[in-house]
């Protein structure tokens, strides 16, 4: 088993992932349970991805359907912020 623990990438994705475990708290009910679900989940599943790509010894592939995953979460979070989910805006920053 790979050690992830020491890499930056996954240190910022965890912080990420942190981060809108806090944001989405404060989403009105209607944006909690759906924008601020997928959010949460999207930041989950890069930490894995992140976990995932470590272990492989031909990490392109994985690196690659990382960006993808990365695409979808800064739609959500533009997303949220055109509906203005987001209480303040240094919570979107």
């Amino acid at each position: 088993m790979a050690r992830y623990e020491h890499l930056p990438i996954y240190k910022q994705a965890m912080d990420v992932a942190v981060h809108f475990e806090k944001v989405v708290a404060g989403f009105s009910r209607y944006h909690t349970y759906t924008l601020g679900t997928e959010l949460r989940n999207k930041s989950r599943e890069i930490v894995a991805q992140i976990i995932r790509a470590n272990e492989e010894r031909d990490k392109a592939p994985m690196l690659i359907a990382l960006r993808g995953q990365l695409d979808e979460l800064f739609i959500l979070i533009h997303l949220a912020k055109e509906v203005q989910a987001f209480k303040r805006f240094s919570a979107y920053q």
